[in-house]
């Protein structure tokens, strides 16, 4: 960052390596009822796909989240904005990328999120950490679930 650009907001990318190909991890990530397995400890509705009815629910943060899907492009691409605090949206949201890049001859999948829209200010950094540190349990779980079938959050939360 150039030191003479002022920050406007704040954001985080967060990454891992998945050996699976991106087909079948996207569709992890995109399918209510796997995303309910490893991550959504409360269950999601609605595949990750335009003008769907989208919610996600975490026992660690009750409460169903409505979900808006952006964009979706299989098994390279999707965009989402959900609600968030310390936003510089006015309708409270951010925007958060998930990019599924084959490698490897499409045997693993560089999974990659990318998250943005908070306010620089002590309550905006204190919301965009704790999504960081989600997204990138997420990533893990993802990683445990596609490549083991094993679901890390089981009893995490309770």
């Amino acid at each position: 960052m150039n030191t003479t650009e002022e920050l406007t907001e704040l954001s985080f990318t967060v990454s891992a390596y998945i050996a699976r190909p991106s087909a079948e991890v996207y569709d992890a990530v995109a399918d209510p009822a796997q995303l309910s397995r490893y991550f959504t400890t409360g269950g999601a509705r609605g595949r990750l796909e335009p003008e769907a009815e989208v919610s996600w629910d975490f026992e660690d943060f009750p409460g169903r989240f409505p979900v808006t899907v952006l964009e979706a492009d299989p098994p390279r691409r999707i965009v989402i904005e959900w609600e968030g605090e310390a936003t510089t949206d006015s309708r409270s949201v951010t925007t958060t990328t998930f990019t599924f890049e084959a490698v490897d001859g499409d045997t693993r999948t560089l999974v990659t999120i990318s998250e943005s829209g908070w306010r620089v200010t002590p309550e905006g950094a204190t919301q965009a950490f704790g999504n960081c540190g989600g997204w990138t349990g997420m990533l893990a779980a993802l990683k445990a679930w596609t490549e083991h079938g094993i679901n890390l959050r089981e009893g995490f939360y309770q």
